[in-house]
């Protein structure tokens, strides 16, 4: 029997397999992947890029590796991002220690550990389980009458294949305008025939400015790390970010217009922390919103076409804000053309392409960029069943309830790397997951040292943690949008907000607080 498994192999996954390799504890993962990468291993689309600086998208706990890995661009390709887990995988001697090509189908706790099943017939028991399946990985196919009817190719951004995908000639259509279809869709462009882009929900997007990093920037880097690893504790994103200090409202008109110039100009999100009150207030919020529909009028030639680009209807920065290269001057080429779904909306697949109200759209490729069961998909999936039975999915119909977004009443020795309750993808994702790691190996050391055979989640306490992030959720506009931060995506799916809005810095200080205070609102035995 494993004292830990680990499920997935992303940089969640490889982090916390490298510590409990290096605190000794017998450890194994599992991943449905052939390789390493997480979500950086599928999400291999034409244009896929982070939207995080390279310098502040990568590990902080190892010196050296930062010291002597290089970025090539201010913001990095999937393959280089791949090529950095796939680096830290072999520095550290891992690949030894994963099962790949394996999907975890069960997971049961029985008789005082997990027994795990998977999609290859392997049985494994443990200890404790460590989740680390990502909190966007999850697809989401929409219920679109005719799927099997379409002749065509279907392909999806968040499973790409691996070899090259010919369009030139051919015509294509995507289907979603998030973060990945407006990365995807300039791509496209400059190889289709034809190109139609079917848009459910207008999104605001900055442009990323990305370009190559000289020799100077990236030594400049390695010479901020101790700053860096300051920021990573101590500010609400995980990392730097430029704003004024100043309230938009308190700000002359003149003077706002400068300072969003000038970081419109940067490139980059950066741009939503500005001003200090566009993320609680109305009014501030409509200044920053007018400031990025203006900038869609400038690139956007075709008046109608501009219109159905220009998001309107919720508060800036209430949807993840997107970063694209070219996205909107790609509808002023002759071949590009937009659906607005909400005018027009699909009725259903036909042999030859995607029937709206309007008529048909005859399409060779059909690429979906749909987006996923955020959060709470991965984990649902993997069949966990806790204590007395219970299934996660039953206990979270209702919406999902943790402790910390780390563990769960009811789950004994189940660990959720990134999950609901957690801060996600409201702060640095790679700041968050050597927060976690690190927090959890602290506890399984402290349970080993004390020989405790069971660690789990109080009830009271979980209950106090859903009560705290709905009142930081209610001082921001994000419940005033449907979005996938409330499960809004998924037909069916409870409207909870699922992150911890109140900033990296003060959720570490909270699970700083609950491991001094001896592992608060844990039951241990």
């Amino acid at each position: 029997m494993l004292d830990i498994a680990v499920i997935g192999a992303g940089f969640a996954g490889l982090h916390m397999l490298d510590q409990l390799r290096r605190y000794e504890f017998s450890c194994h993962a599992y991943e449905s992947a052939i390789g390493v990468g997480g979500t950086w291993f599928w999400n291999r689309y034409p244009g896929a890029r982070c939207d995080v600086e390279s310098v502040d998208y990568a590990y902080l706990h190892d010196p050296e590796l930062h010291e002597t890995w290089q970025w090539s661009e201010r913001f990095a390709a999937q393959p280089e991002i791949l090529r950095y887990a796939e680096h830290f995988a072999d520095r550290r001697g891992l690949l030894p220690h994963i099962t790949f090509g394996t999907t975890v189908t069960g997971a049961a706790f029985e008789d005082g550990a997990w027994n795990l099943t998977t999609d290859t017939g392997e049985r494994v028991r443990a200890r404790f389980v460590v989740t680390a399946v990502g909190c966007m990985s999850a697809a989401h196919t929409p219920p679109i009458p005719g799927w099997e009817r379409f002749g065509g190719t279907v392909l999806r951004t968040s499973r790409w294949p691996a070899e090259p995908v010919e369009l030139a000639g051919r015509r294509v259509g995507v289907i979603g305008t998030g973060s990945s279809g407006i990365q995807v869709v300039p791509e496209l462009a400059k190889e289709a025939a034809e190109l139609v882009v079917f848009q459910r929900t207008a999104n605001f997007s900055v442009p990323a400015r990305n370009r190559p990093l000289t020799q100077q920037e990236r030594n400049a880097a390695v010479a901020r790390y101790e700053q860096q690893v300051h920021d990573a504790r101590t500010t609400r994103f995980g990392h730097a970010v430029i704003g004024t200090g100043k309230a938009a409202l308190e700000t002359d008109p003149a003077e706002r217009a400068v300072e969003l110039d000038a970081r419109w100009a940067r490139g980059g999100t950066h741009i939503v922390a500005t001003f200090t009150d566009t993320g609680r207030d109305l009014r501030a919020n409509a200044v920053l919103a007018d400031y990025f529909r203006d900038r869609v009028r400038e690139q956007v030639h075709d008046p109608a076409t501009a219109r159905a680009l220009t998001p309107t209807g919720y508060p800036i920065g209430t949807k993840r804000l997107c970063v694209d290269d070219g996205y909107y001057e790609t509808f002023n080429l002759p071949h590009v053309r937009l659906v607005d779904l909400r005018a027009d909306p699909i009725q259903e697949l036909t042999r030859t392409g995607v029937r709206t109200i309007g008529g048909d759209h005859e399409l060779d490729v059909l690429v979906l960029a749909t987006g996923f069961d955020a959060f709470t998909g991965a984990l649902t999936r993997l069949g966990i069943t806790g204590r007395d039975g219970r299934a996660l999915t039953e206990v979270w119909r209702d919406g999902p309830r943790s402790y910390l977004g780390l563990a769960m009443a009811g789950f004994p020795n189940l660990f959720t790397l990134t999950g609901p309750g957690s801060t996600m993808v409201l702060s640095n994702v790679l700041r968050a997951i050597e927060h976690h790691v690190e927090w959890v190996r602290d506890l399984l050391v402290h349970a080993r040292e004390h020989e405790l055979t069971e660690v789990e989640a109080l009830e009271p306490f979980q209950d106090e943690w859903a009560a705290r992030l709905a009142e930081l959720a209610s001082g921001t506009l994000y419940p005033r949008t449907d979005s996938y931060y409330l499960g809004a995506n998924i037909e069916g799916k409870a409207r909870v907000f699922a992150p911890f809005a109140g900033g990296l810095d003060a959720y570490r200080r909270i699970c700083d607080a609950v491991a001094a205070e001896d592992y608060r609102g844990f039951r241990t035995a």
